[in-house]
């Protein structure tokens, strides 16, 4: 979409933030070729740019999501493997694939005769940079970002590491910015991205919406270093006309026929088949949570099993409670070496004769994740950010007496409950997009209901914090990097806990991940960077990451130690 002079300063701007080398600044040689477009239509940058922020995950979900951070949530268990350099792909992404066709957008818009007609346009830009702005310092901390496409523009190639505090700053002024904009009704005469926004096909409400609950992200990852931005936020959220996502259509959902995370074969199994966890198997069983046939396939008691251990005079080892209503479903431990005995049957079957043997830990729903596994026809449905999250959000802020005076249009208790339901729901349509388990028929009014009136998850005006934080951490179950920034910032599930405990936990857990030595080209900035953060340069190795924290996450508690 670009002349080869722009090309290659783009080249040059990722290399240099990138590491992997510089570029000479001689353009003499280069021609520009004709066949190239050279003014793209800012519809289809726009197009680009959403489209890549999904699909960019297909290795994430295999190497970081499956691999380490739902192990260190414990929403499954799986083999231990070591963190390798396929981590961190969200990094490379935001400034090869997402960030410069947005900063094009804004400086095509800018250029233009008839730019106040393409204002609302330009702020969708500020809101994509936001949301997965942040997803990159959650665990990179500081990064390049008011400096970081100079090198096309400018040929700046040394562009500074903001500081995450000035990162939240910039982002929210942002996200303010484009609520402003967008919700003007006086801005009658603006272009519209039509259908080339994938996202929302430019219902400037719903931006809205999703700018509003990045701002309550935002909040939760402010709490723990400074509490009073975090509710001045908050409040700022609820006083908005439009306010935060509030319903399933206002999500930001994402489906694509071709988009197949785990391919059409068996990489949803790549190194190791994914199982439940103890921890969270026995919670939904004994809450007869509807996503329990979501989340996790049955395993090998079902049918006629009893009859043939009566045959073969088995009895089943003693974890598994032979009048289990739910036997089909049992989970193993998050760490493999706290209960060797019951982490033997993970992966390997109980022998019951010759001909037969039974798998009786539970793996994770496969389909669910990989809807063409086998050659089936699902899609993959991702919602990136949920209304579920929003209320779990809301509802958690007013738990903590955060709203002040502010109308937030209903009690704790009744954004809990919009919560359960819309993960519920989501969950649900996932599940059947993707041709999956479901986890009910019709319109779940019934299962729904039933679910919020189970003693053990109705608020009981003893822990209704616990809970609130426990149906937040079950509904980001398709959200891996939310479910672990959930978990390091708030300390829960909590070790201990009678209500929902985090299972004992032997191996050391990242707070971080790293990035590596630019090169000369910017060496000095980031060596700045990592000095100014308390950072090991280039460390990779697990005492070093577990031990060393990006700025929000330094007051927080550690994994199980909620208060």
């Amino acid at each position: 979409m670009k002349n080869t002079k722009h090309r290659y300063i783009k080249v040059c701007m990722a290399l240099a933030l990138l590491g992997a080398g510089s570029c000479a600044k001689n353009f003499g040689d280069l021609n520009t070729d004709p066949s190239l477009v050279v003014t793209p239509d800012v519809k289809y940058l726009l197009s680009y740019s959403e489209d890549k922020i999904f699909t960019y995950q297909g290795t994430e979900w295999v190497w970081e999501s499956m691999e380490q951070l739902m192990r260190f949530t414990q929403h499954i268990t799986s083999s231990p493997f070591e963190i390798t350099n396929n981590v961190n792909t969200r990094y490379n992404n935001y400034y090869l694939q997402i960030l410069p066709n947005l900063n094009e957008i804004r400086r095509r818009v800018d250029a233009m005769p008839d730019k106040d007609r393409y204002q609302k346009i330009r702020v969708v830009t500020n809101i994509l940079m936001v949301l997965h702005g942040i997803k990159v310092t959650d665990m990179n901390g500081s990064i390049p970002f008011s400096e970081a496409i100079k090198g096309r523009y400018d040929f700046k190639y040394n562009p500074v590491y903001d500081e995450q505090p000035n990162l939240f700053t910039n982002w929210l002024t942002q996200l303010n910015e484009a609520i402003k904009v967008l919700a003007d009704n006086s801005l009658t005469t603006q272009v519209s991205y039509g259908p080339s926004d994938i996202f929302y096909q430019s219902d400037w409400v719903k931006w809205v919406k999703l700018a509003n609950t990045l701002k309550l992200r935002i909040a939760a990852r402010l709490e723990n270093a400074d509490k009073a931005k975090c509710q001045a936020i908050f409040q700022e959220v609820m006083k908005d006309a439009t306010g935060p996502i509030s319903d399933y259509d206002s999500q930001v959902k994402y489906v694509n026929a071709t988009y197949v995370p785990f391919g059409t074969g068996g990489d949803i199994d790549y190194r190791s088949r994914r199982y439940a966890s103890t921890s969270i198997m026995n919670f939904l069983k004994k809450t007869n949570d509807p996503r329990l046939p979501v989340y996790f396939e049955k395993n090998d008691l079902v049918g006629s099993y009893k009859d043939t251990l009566a045959q073969y005079h088995v009895s089943l080892p003693s974890f598994i409670d032979p009048n289990d209503p739910l036997i089909m479903y049992q989970g193993g431990p998050a760490d493999w070496t706290t209960n060797p005995v019951v982490a033997s049957f993970i992966g390997n079957p109980f022998p019951v004769s010759q001909f037969t043997k039974y798998s009786l830990i539970s793996p994770i729903n496969r389909r669910f994740f990989s809807p063409q596994l086998n050659q089936a026809t699902g899609k993959f449905l991702d919602v990136a950010v949920t209304y579920a999250e929003t209320c779990f959000y809301i509802a958690e802020f007013i738990q903590k007496g955060y709203a002040g005076g502010v109308d937030t249009k209903g009690s704790a208790e009744d954004w809990y409950k919009k919560g359960v339901t819309s993960s519920i729901q989501t969950m649900n349509t996932i599940a059947v997009t993707a041709g999956s388990t479901t986890a009910y028929s019709g319109d779940g009014t019934t299962e729904i209901n039933n679910y919020l009136a189970n003693p053990l998850v109705k608020f009981n005006g003893v822990n209704n914090l616990e809970r609130i934080y426990i149906q937040q951490f079950l509904g980001m179950y398709r959200q891996p990097n939310e479910a672990y920034v959930f978990c390091r910032r708030t300390g829960y599930p909590k070790t201990g806990s009678a209500y929902y405990g985090r299972e004992p936990f032997n191996e050391l857990i990242p707070r971080r991940f790293w990035l590596i030595d630019p090169g000369e080209v910017n060496r000095a900035n980031w060596s700045a960077a990592m000095q100014q953060q308390g950072f090991t340069p280039n460390a990779q190795d697990l005492p070093t990451l577990s031990s060393q924290r990006v700025w929000y996450d330094k007051p927080a508690p550690d994994f199980g130690k909620g208060q």
